[in-house]
């Protein structure tokens, strides 16, 4: 039934009869009328009762009727016009909840005769929809998920209470997104009474980080309280994930008996489904295995959990392109673990709702539409869907046509809504009601929609009016009600039937009234006589309420002898016949009768009698699939619990034949049955998670040659943690003299390649990564064509680009949430003038909207993680453009923007003074409020020609400035903003960069605030005097900086010199702007700690050709050198493994160096970190090697070596999974049973090694375990400068911040506390000890004086409905590390490199847009629009 945009907030009803006077018998119904303004919303039901509420949004008030609807009033107990939400208790009829703006509401426990105010404690959070969530068994038992804000950050925060709000809410816990009682459904139960009382689930925010891929789900049974027996916050994180705990939870469902928790992951937009029935066993949801067409992976904003049932989930996963959605439908196990396919290509929208519903009270049927022309409709975005309905009587294993005297119909369903409630059913017992047509597809509602019914639970179907209708059931049955559906406001008249819709009657709504219907509706129940149709009229006042009562008509109350016994399902012969294994029937009132139940408040029993079971009772079990009648095994199968555990794969076992009982089927066992489907021996090699092969101790190698290659591109697809493939792919393109070769692509890391046959014959001249999400691949052609694959390349599609490709700029901008969201900046030429277009889709290319001409560039800067930013929306997009649509040369400057940039929640603008021919940087939150940076004392550069923004992950915005630009001088200084990006201090200066302003800025990857940097030692000498560099470290993310120690003298000799690190005698690196290929990095995320650089020992950085290969395995505290010369390095399974090897260079010896280009053939590997090193000899003769790679991620056990041989280029793999195959364990409770140990990185300068005010803690496996993995202060402030005893002190004849100028740019704060030399570092998280930022004297900021006695705060509510709110002090900040920017280190490039010869974002391509911001022609100006 389709609601139309007006009701899209309507609520569904809640259950609700009430008992009405015996009358005399009637000829008519009678009718009630009420005039409003304004459309009623939110229509609500008491039930059990004749009380009904709405919702008037538009003025903010809230309606009651005692008598449904006959009489109305406000609710004046609410002040008039403040009644922003109407909120219904989900297991007490007799309770209500009217919000207000701020944290005063008002509740009601006797169905709305009185109202008393509650205080919530936080107001309504502008995050969120569902507000409340109720205790399942008692109603008194509340939580508030709300928001609090202080000036204008905001963050959410739940509240509870459990005397039902008498008292006001109590603070649960901060920084939360959605708290949940376990015992949040009827059916739900921990096994224990006192969980089920307490229990409380709540996802939590990452203190550092706004991305949901790093939130958690903690539990508490205290309500996140100390206990009296410690001061720490009582909670618990889960293991989701049988025996770990997994990050990136985004929502809990309550599904009946189940608890479902959403995560995702960065890399992928695959979620993860985990399932649990008591909260202490979790169990990732498995679906079938991919084959054929199939891919069923549950993708963000692509799965549906349908009308479940009490014994199995259903599921709907979409399976196509987002423009022209269709599904596979899925049924779990009993415990809600494997899902097997019921149905492929159902009928989904947009919007994620699907055409599914189960008939209401009888077990095993549902009806479905699908897609019949489903092949056209995958490939193309236009073609028009063919929909035909289906219905199924075994829950899913089964399906026929629906059927009207003998010919097929097709029903609107969910997805196109004409009414509120049930779309079909009802509890009225096999009656059944929908508007469709005859036919091969579904038609047109308006045009060809006829009223159908079906009074045997959907099996047959008559037509019971002309054209679509809206229609109600009430009294269980005994009458059914239809008034005509309209486009206009012309209908008069409403129509009954008091014999299952044989016949009917017309009635003519009172006064001549025409109206447009809206909606009809009663008590959920059906057990009604009153109904309530709202529709909207031509006067004013244009919506009406009419109040329908159809008690008089029938006299008698319906007896015995009225009554008959229905079967759910019968033969042709009309006996009943069993259905999901026994047989049920229910007492209804006979189709002649001429009486009423008049049964208020009773729903219909149903009568069950199981039977034997028979074939019919059986499905597929879990990766098996009908084929020919039989199940056929499509994947590995689930073994039996603790089966083949430490079995050898050709070990055997009891296991499924491939049939299983249908979940919820209560059929008899049988003997003939039971050995039908019993058991049969299966090999420990096809289970899910089968056994690897036994230990060989040895490097296992496959090389694949291509003889005709001279050189590769290659992209390593990572895989997120929520991925449920364990594939490694990588897409790979050779070139050779003659230009590019064929596009290969392995998903075992270089086993086996192949050539996808949908690239053969394409002329491919760009491979196009998705930034964010690593599943997602766009091929660019030479025309308008990109193809791409969504599935790491196991199918492609394509779309036509909206404009030509321009070689000059990066084509594609993506979306950090929104997969389907694409940017394409390209050129049209009209005549002799070509100019650049930005379009933009919401759709994966499908539909294009052009967005704006004469630009630059345009960037995504919205995202859900910054939405604590109400103007920063996630549609936001930023163009860099000209003012015109012209190319003249007067064409004249807007805001002299010259250059943009985005990092994390920073976007730092550059604009022109044209006068003083210099730049100016401007940072803003929102996208629309700018603020100018301000500098240092002393800062002074005259003419600021070149920013660089650095990698800023720590809530801070690291700057690069170029202070001398001389060709072969170039250098400048890094400065740290605080956290709105517009006061900044010295970091370090001196920092080098290259000519092109690269610069050598290394962040650790996994740690926050450690970075190692080279500074030129010699910056005043003049004229050609090379550059003389020093490396130096931090730790606390550029407040402080520090030499490197000297390593120990090793067996490959001493040092020149030994130091604890110090101006004279160090460690120095080679860094960011000598590195060959820039997508290479020092560190590895996987591996938290681990380094490896090359450098030397001395006063200063010699030639690379002298260096030599260093590690550390504690961030930089302490190094070691591991080989002479320069060897490429890449680190797996989290450090366990560590590969080295001799590529393209020199190398050295102690007594020569060499040319590479004599080969190698051998490659040295670690398997204890770096403690002892073996060689693998993978060639008998020397070749000559290019690349060494791995996963990014660190979490490979295989490599890859790129290289030429005698033949011909080759790709050789090698696999260490042969060391082990025993899985590493953690025991928490026995460390020396526990195969890891814990590591915490320190700071060299803190005594107590705190690391950004707090102790983090890594698992690292230790070095003798032969197994394998599978799975953390205070700077100075503004005009203040470290003193040489290393204190912040008053720069000599400056003065402090003035708080008169910190409050002007602070317009929201109250109060300022005097400046003392400090400034809390962003990220930090430090508590208690001295807070020597605000170890002064507080006062008022001038305006404030009575908010500042008061503490003031700002309305949520007033920016939950839209007030823009100017930059001001950040919210807390993102969390931008190499994950979003893999190949940006050190600065921001605006593509996602490739790497290799031949790459689309090699630096020698013009698609490279530098990240620097320099003076250029460009005369451009900044927008931000909404998707415009």
């Amino acid at each position: 039934m389709r609601v139309w945009g007006a009701l899209q907030a309507a609520a569904l009803l809640a259950a609700a009869l009430w008992t009405t006077p015996l009358a005399a018998k009637n000829d008519r119904p009678s009718f009630h009328l009420k005039a409003f303004e304004n459309i009623p919303k939110n229509l609500v039901y008491f039930a059990n009762s004749d009380v009904v509420l709405f919702q008037d949004a538009d003025a903010n008030n809230v309606y009651r009727s005692d008598n449904h609807g006959e009489k109305w009033d406000r609710v004046d107990a609410v002040p008039k016009g403040k009644a922003w939400l109407l909120y219904m208790h989900q297991f007490d009829s007799n309770r209500a909840y009217i919000f207000t703006e701020g944290t005063t509401h008002f509740r009601t426990r006797d169905r709305g005769k009185t109202w008393d105010k509650f205080d919530s404690g936080a107001e309504l959070s502008m995050f969120r929809g569902d507000i409340l969530q109720f205790h399942a068994a008692d109603p008194d038992r509340i939580l508030f998920n709300g928001m609090v804000c202080q000036g204008m950050n905001c963050y959410e925060v739940a509240m509870y209470t459990t005397d039902g709000f008498s008292t006001p809410a109590k603070e649960l816990r901060k920084n939360t997104d959605g708290c949940w009682w376990a015992k949040s459904s009827d059916l739900f139960t921990t096994g224990q009474e006192d969980l089920d009382k307490d229990r409380i689930l709540c996802i939590v925010r990452d203190d550092f980080s706004l991305f949901k891929q790093d939130q958690r789900l903690l539990v508490s049974d205290n309500f996140f309280k100390p206990s009296a027996d410690s001061k720490n916050i009582q909670e618990f994180e889960p293991n989701l994930d049988m025996n770990k705990a997994v990050q990136g939870v985004v929502n809990i469902a309550v599904v009946k008996k189940y608890l479902l928790a959403a995560t995702t992951s960065v890399n992928t937009d695959e979620m993860a489904l985990f399932i649990t029935d008591d909260t202490l066993r979790w169990h990732r949801a498995v679906f079938p295995a991919a084959h054929d067409s199939h891919d069923h992976r549950v993708m963000q904003e692509a799965y549906t959990v349908l009308e479940s049932t009490n014994y199995s989930i259903q599921i709907d996963v979409m399976t196509t392109r987002p423009s022209n959605p269709m599904g596979v439908m899925f049924t779990s196990n009993s415990n809600g673990t494997y899902f097997t396919e019921n149905i492929e290509h159902t009928n989904r929208n947009r919007r994620g709702h699907v055409d599914f519903e189960k008939m209401n009270g009888i077990q095993g049927i549902f009806l479905v539409n699908k897609v019949d022309n489903w092949e056209d409709v995958s490939k193309k975005a236009s073609a028009k869907k063919k929909l035909v309905s289906e219905i199924t009587f075994d829950d899913g294993r089964t399906f026929e046509y629906v059927t009207a005297d003998g010919k097929k119909i097709h029903l609107h369903s969910v997805t196109e809504l004409s009414n509120v409630g049930r779309v079909f059913s009802s509890p009225a017992p096999g009656l059944v009601m929908a508007i469709g047509n005859t036919g091969d597809y579904l038609k047109d509602y308006w045009k060809d929609g006829n009223l159908y019914v079906s009074d045997d639970a959907g099996k047959t179907w008559n037509k019971a009016l002309e054209g679509p209708h809206k229609y109600e059931f009430g009294d269980q049955g005994s009458i059914l009600v239809a008034v005509r559906d309209s486009q206009e406001a012309d209908i008069s008249e409403i129509n009954y039937s008091l014999d299952h819709g044989n016949t009917w009657e017309k009635e003519s709504l009172p006064d001549g009234l025409k109206m447009r219907p809206y909606i009809l509706t009663t008590t959920q129940d059906s057990a009604s006589l009153k109904f309530l149709l709202i529709g909207k009229t031509e006067k004013s006042p244009h919506w009406q309420i009419i109040s329908i009562d159809f008690d008089g008509l029938h006299e008698a109350t319906c007896k015995d002898g009225d009554m008959e016994e229905w079967f759910a399902r019968v033969d042709k012969d009309g006996k009943p016949t069993c259905l999901m294994g026994h047989k049920q029937s229910f007492q209804r009132r006979k189709k002649k009768a001429e009486c009423f139940l008049k049964q208020e408040f009773k729903h219909p029993v149903a009568k069950t009698e199981d039977c034997d079971c028979t074939d019919q009772d059986y499905e597929c079990d879990f990766n098996f699939e009908r084929e020919d009648g039989k199940c056929v095994a499509k994947g590995p199968i689930v073994p039996p619990e603790g089966v083949c555990r430490d079995a050898k794969p050709d070990d055997t076992f009891k296991g499924t034949l491939g049939y299983r009982k249908i979940p919820g089927n209560t059929c008899r066992s049988t003997k003939e049955m039971d050995e039908k489907y019993k058991d049969i021996e299966r090999k420990c090699s096809e289970i899910i998670g089968k056994p690897s092969a036994p230990a060989t101790d040895k490097v296992e190698q496959t090389q694949t040659s291509f003889e005709k290659y001279d050189s590769f591109e290659k992209h390593y697809l990572e895989r997120g943690g929520s991925s449920s493939s364990d594939d490694e792919t990588i897409i790979m393109r050779g070139f050779s003299a003659e230009g590019p070769l064929d596009i290969q692509i392995t998903n075992d890391h270089g086993k086996k390649w192949r050539i996808p046959k949908e690239l053969k014959d394409e002329k491919i001249i760009g491979i196009v990564p998705h930034q964010h999400f690593k599943d997602m691949v766009f091929f660019l052609t030479d025309g308008k064509k990109v193809i791409y694959t969504t599935d790491r390349g196991r199918t492609f599609h394509s779309f036509k680009a909206p404009t030509e490709v321009d070689r000059h700029v990066f084509p594609l901008v993506f979306h950090p949430d929104k997969k389907d969201w694409l940017i394409w900046v390209g050129k049209k030429c009209e005549k002799d003038d070509c100019y650049r277009i930005a379009s933009y889709s919401k759709d994966r290319g499908d539909h294009w909207e052009t967005g704006a001409r004469y630009v630059k560039h345009c960037e995504f800067t919205g995202s859900s993680a910054y939405k604590s930013y109400p103007d920063r929306k996630e549609e936001q997009i930023m163009c860099l453009r000209h003012k015109r649509e012209d190319k003249g040369k007067d064409n004249p400057l807007v805001l002299d923007v010259k250059e943009f940039a985005s990092m994390a929640e920073f976007i730092v603008v550059a604009t022109e003074n044209a006068e003083k021919k210099t730049l100016q940087v401007s940072a803003t939150l929102d996208g629309k409020t700018y603020a100018d940076a301000r500098f240092p004392y002393g800062f002074d550069i005259p003419h600021q020609h070149a920013y660089t923004v650095l990698d800023s992950s720590t809530h801070a915005v690291n700057l690069f400035v170029a202070t001398d630009m001389a060709e072969g001088r170039t250098l400048g200084t890094i400065i740290k903003s605080n956290s709105n990006g517009t006061s900044y201090v010295l970091s370090i200066k001196d920092v080098n960069c290259d000519n092109e302003f690269y610069v050598d800025f290394e962040k650790m990857l996994g740690l926050e605030g450690v970075a190692l940097v080279n500074v030129v030692t010699n910056p005043n000498d003049k004229g050609s005097a090379p550059k003389k560099l020093q490396t130096k470290i931090t730790h606390n993310d550029g407040a402080q900086w520090a030499y490197l120690p000297t390593p120990a003298d090793d067996g490959f000799g001493k040092f020149p010199c030994q130091s604890r690190g110090d101006e004279k005698c160090a460690l120095h690196l080679h860094g960011y702007t000598e590195r060959r290929n820039h997508a290479n990095t020092y560190s590895s995320q996987g591996a938290i700690g681990l380094m490896f650089a090359w450098g030397n020992v001395g006063n200063s950085l010699g030639p690379k050709e002298d260096a030599d290969t260093f590690m550390t395995t504690d961030a930089g505290i302490t190094w070691k050198r591991v080989k002479q010369g320069q060897w490429s390095w890449a680190i797996g399974d989290q450090g366990a493994v560590i590969v080295l090897s001799q590529t393209a260079g020199t190398k050295k010896t102690k007594s020569v160096s060499y040319s590479l280009d004599q080969g190698a053939k051998s490659v040295s590997y670690s398997l204890d970190q770096g403690v002892t090193w073996n060689d693998h000899e993978f060639a008998s003769e020397e070749v000559k090697i290019s690349d060494l790679s791995t996963l990014r991620s660190g979490s490979s056990r295989n490599f890859l070596l790129w290289g030429k041989d005698g033949k011909g280029a080759f790709t050789l793999n090698l696999d260490f999974s042969g060391f082990t195959e025993r899985l590493c364990k953690h025991d928490p409770e026995s460390a020396d049973k526990s195969d890891y140990y814990v590591w915490s990185p320190k700071h060299p300068l803190q005594p107590d090694g705190c690391l950004f005010g707090h102790v983090s803690q890594y698992l690292r496996k230790k070095a003798d375990r032969k197994c394998y993995n599978d799975f953390m202060l205070q700077p100075f402030d503004y005009n203040y400068a470290l003193d040489p005893f290393n204190q912040c002190s008053l720069v000599p004849g400056l003065q402090p911040k003035d708080p008169a100028a910190w409050c002007k740019s602070h317009p929201d704060a109250i109060e300022y506390h005097e400046p003392t030399g400090y400034r809390r570092i962003p990220l930090t998280t430090c508590v208690g000890g001295r807070a020597f930022d605000t170890e002064s004297p507080v006062h008022p900021c001038s305006g404030h004086e009575d908010e500042f006695e008061r503490k003031h705060r700002v309305s949520g509510v007033a920016i939950f409905f839209a007030v823009a709110i100017p930059v001001g002090l950040a919210a807390a900040a993102g969390w931008w590390v190499w994950r979003n920017w893999s190949g940006k280190f050190g600065q921001i490039r605006l593509g996602e490199p490739g790497s290799g010869s031949g790459g689309l974002f090699e630096a020698d391509r013009p698609w490279v847009r530098y990240p620097v911001i320099v003076l250029s022609a460009v005369v451009a100006l900044v927008g931000w629009c909404p998707l415009w």
